[in-house]
């Protein structure tokens, strides 16, 4: 199956701990790495977990608090350092690409490589579309504006049977039409059905992450069908009052927009610093979501399988 694997470089919430950097995840799809969101420390992280600065090509920002954007500044500025080329796409709100404008003209006005900002609005809408993948944002419910990502593997082909393709010595120019579900027509005009040659494509992954944002059933209706989600946690319900006013969620709601997603996997993150026991977020989630449940953790290589 081609790679598609989550990094956890950060999972804590605004003020850094000895446990736990700000928020930061580094998608890797097929060795193309895409950032979401930019906490402090990342940079360094990205380092530690041995991930390569020349394979970043974008950076996807949720909202703008710190905790989720004041590492971008010297991550753009260390790119410039190691004479990083080519183009990085940064997906933020206007006021962001500002914000970034105003620092680079004065800390790294020159750099080796393109920078193109692409503003996003707190709505649904395509941000990236390639031959095998598409992100899409989706309004949170946050303090400010905010956005989730879903990450999409577009259809995959089908696997050709070697010994089926040699049998009816199919041209090569045939093949790919075959992978993408055509039947195959002999030179006699006879029709050999597409299953014969072929087996079922590996499953489509998919991916969202959700953070910041209060419990809203509207976001699980936007990742519905969704394979693993990533829904922020920040208290448990001993501090269910504080989570809503405060624009955040508990890890039993996380797990009930899983529920309500459909999703295979759960992934908690955002911990507020006032937890310092992090299993205890995943046994409040099991008690409304019955699928797995991954208690995120810097230095975390989760692969979407």
């Amino acid at each position: 199956m081609s790679k598609f694997q989550i990094n956890i470089l950060g999972c804590g919430s605004a003020t850094p701990t000895e446990q736990h950097l700000p928020s930061c995840q580094v998608v890797d799809f097929r060795d193309h790495l895409m950032m979401i969101d930019c906490g402090e420390g990342a940079q360094l992280q990205f380092r530690k977990m041995r991930l390569k600065f020349s394979r970043l090509n974008h950076i996807f920002i949720s909202h703008l608090h710190g905790d989720h954007f004041l590492g971008l500044p010297g991550l753009l500025s260390t790119l410039a350092l190691h004479d990083t080329g080519g183009t990085i796409v940064v997906h933020t709100f206007k006021e962001g690409v500002d914000i970034l404008r105003k620092i680079m003209d004065v800390f790294c006005r020159d750099t080796s490589y393109d920078i193109v900002y692409d503003v996003i609005e707190p709505a649904r809408g395509i941000v990236l579309d390639d031959r095998s993948l598409t992100v899409e944002t989706f309004p949170l419910y946050h303090r400010v504006p905010a956005v989730g990502y879903l990450f999409k593997e577009k259809p995959k082909q089908r696997h050709l049977k070697g010994d089926m393709v040699k049998f009816l010595q199919i041209p090569i120019a045939q093949l790919p039409l075959i992978k993408d579900g055509a039947d195959y027509v002999k030179p006699d005009g006879t029709v050999v059905p597409n299953e014969l040659i072929t087996t079922d494509a590996d499953p489509q992954m998919s991916y969202a992450y959700c953070s910041d944002t209060m419990f809203n059933t509207k976001v699980a209706e936007c990742v519905e069908g969704v394979d693993t989600l990533y829904h922020e946690s920040t208290y448990l319900d001993d501090k269910l009052v504080k989570a809503g006013p405060r624009g955040h969620s508990t890890a039993s709601q996380a797990g009930r927009i899983a529920t309500l997603a459909g999703a295979r996997r759960l992934i908690l993150g955002h911990y507020s610093k006032s937890y310092y026991d992090d299993s205890l977020f995943a046994k409040e989630a099991a008690t409304t979501f019955s699928g797995e449940i991954i208690a995120a953790r810097e230095g975390m290589k989760i692969d979407l399988l």
